[in-house]
Parts: structure tokens; C-alpha cells; sequence
């Protein structure tokens, strides 16, 4: 079997994403318990440069140093940390749509049978 290499820029944008998904993990947990919990990812942030070194050995061209890697990593790490806290925290805290109106698309889609979840009408 063929050993892939990666490029340091794959292998930086990989450990970033792996990095904002499990900040956005526990972020999420930590939301569900806690009303503040989310600041932790946020801090969790700055450490991100830590791990990606930790993970990759060289730096891709366009990151010059090590302070760097904050600055280029953030949206990778942002979307991922984002995406995990929202989904982590919607399965903790069992989540379901309320519809406000019998007239509303949500509705209908529940009533004809077309939607596997259900909605609690209020009103």
C-alpha cells in the first residue's frame, strides 16, 4: 500500500479543522450545562497554535512564524468550532421546532407526513 504524504499546508489545514472540532465539541457540552460554557472554546482559541505545531513540524510558506498561526488559522478553526457547538449542543438538549402557525411551511411538511420529526404547535 502506497504511504500519502501531505503537503504542510494540508496537513495545516487538517489539524485546524481537527482542532475546531473539538473545541466546538466541548464548547457545546459545555453550553448545554453551563449558560457561559461557550467562552471556553473561544478560549480554547488560543491555544490553537500549540496544537497545530504539535501535529505538524513545518510550517507552510505562507505562515512566516510561529504568532502566525493564530491570524491564519482563524476561520478554518472559526467554521469547525462553530458547526460542532451548534450540532453538540442541538443533540444535548433534544431539540424541537415549535410552530407558530398552522400555516407556516414547517407545519404542513409535519402534517402531510413528509417530515420525520415532529413540531410542537403553540398558539
Amino acid at each position: 500500500m502506497k504511504k500519502v504524504k501531505l503537503a504542510p499546508e494540508h496537513k495545516f489545514s487538517l489539524s485546524t479543522y481537527l482542532w475546531g472540532a473539538i473545541t466546538g465539541i466541548i464548547s457545546g457540552i459545555l453550553a448545554a450545562e453551563v449558560q457561559y460554557g461557550w467562552v471556553v472554546g473561544l478560549l480554547l482559541y488560543l491555544v490553537t497554535d500549540r496544537f497545530v505545531l504539535a501535529i505538524t513540524k513545518e510550517l507552510p510558506p505562507d505562515v512566516l512564524d510561529n504568532r502566525a498561526v493564530l491570524k491564519k488559522a482563524f476561520w478554518g478553526w472559526a467554521m469547525f468550532w462553530l458547526y460542532f457547538v451548534i450540532l453538540t449542543y442541538t443533540l444535548i438538549i433534544h431539540f424541537t421546532p415549535q410552530c407558530y402557525s398552522n400555516q407556516s411551511l414547517l407545519y404542513q411538511l409535519v402534517k402531510s407526513g413528509n417530515a420525520t420529526i415532529t413540531c410542537n404547535m403553540t398558539g
